[in-house]
């Protein structure tokens, strides 16, 4: 019987870094919990009503102990649904899991990440969604055997019109280890080259501030904060962003953060572990330019 139930994602037939993570800290679990750990997902493109009529069917057919899904906007989606319709508790986004005392606690940030609280999940099963790069991917272990959940034929109030992927070569700031921000004191749309040029040389993903998503310059997918998604990468760049509140709110849980910008009292530097004071145009290309010189070097 499983102890843990995880639902995953899927790219191409592979597992989603994402979902890999949720999985690592699954196994981490289980000792304590018991029982196995068994990946689930629904391998079609994603229905909120189908996907939660599926997973719901098989979390009442196993019974697991906790259930845990990626942060993702789909896993965001779909786990206070399940936690509605089995009348259990649910904590998101959170960085930190524990079983103690047959109780799964969790960490997860508050006030717009100033403080953190832990909660005990109650309800059987316990369920969290796991923050992106929160938990190192178990490296060496095996990728588990996925289940495909069939999807029941029920009609659905919303339909799929549309899907639009990313531009070919872009990497998901949801997934990315390495985000290179840009935001106002970039002048226009066109000056974006500056931080796509930076994020393609380092290996890292394009993320925006609101008001360059707002002014047009570069689409909603990749802004970071509280109205964008959240992001814990290993090495956040932020050029040309001031630091209001519901963008710190997005990337301060980074681990390493590096802020460019021409204002010395801007707010970004007072979360940044690097501030540079200057001009963007003149630092960003100088940067580039040594990124690919260290890499040709190798």
């Amino acid at each position: 019987m499983p102890g843990i139930l995880v639902y995953c994602e899927l790219k191409d037939g592979k597992l989603k870094k994402t979902s890999r993570e949720a999985l690592s800290i699954a196994r981490k679990l289980a000792g304590s919990v018991g029982g196995d750990v068994v990946a689930v997902a629904v391998d079609a493109a994603y229905s909120t009503e189908k996907n939660a009529a599926a997973l719901e069917a098989k979390v009442k057919e196993v019974q697991p102990a906790v259930l845990l899904f990626p942060g993702t906007s789909n896993g965001r989606d779909l786990a206070p649904r399940i936690a509605a319709r089995l009348g259990v508790g649910v904590a998101s986004d959170v960085d930190r899991l524990a079983w103690t005392d047959g109780k799964l606690r969790a960490r997860r940030p508050v006030y717009s990440g100033k403080a953190f609280a832990t909660v005990e999940i109650t309800g059987t099963p316990a369920i969290a969604t796991c923050r992106p790069n929160a938990f190192p991917v178990e490296e060496g272990a095996a990728d588990p055997r996925v289940v495909n959940l069939p999807v029941p034929a029920i009609e659905t109030k919303a339909k799929t019109i549309e899907t639009k992927t990313p531009e070919a070569g872009e990497i998901s700031i949801a997934e990315a280890d390495i985000i290179v921000s840009g935001g106002r004191g970039l002048k226009e749309a066109a000056n974006y080259s500056y931080i796509r040029d930076l994020a393609h040389a380092i290996g890292g993903a394009v993320g925006a501030s609101r008001a360059t998503v707002d002014a047009g310059w570069i689409d909603h997918q990749h802004q970071v904060g509280q109205t964008g998604r959240v992001v814990s990468p290993s090495l956040y760049i932020a050029a040309g962003i001031s630091g209001a509140i519901q963008h710190l709110a997005g990337m301060s849980s980074s681990k390493h953060i590096i802020a460019i910008n021409k204002d010395p009292e801007a707010a970004i530097f007072r979360v940044a572990d690097l501030g540079v004071v200057g001009d963007l145009f003149q630092i960003l290309p100088a940067l580039t330019e040594e990124v690919k010189k260290a890499k040709g070097a190798h």
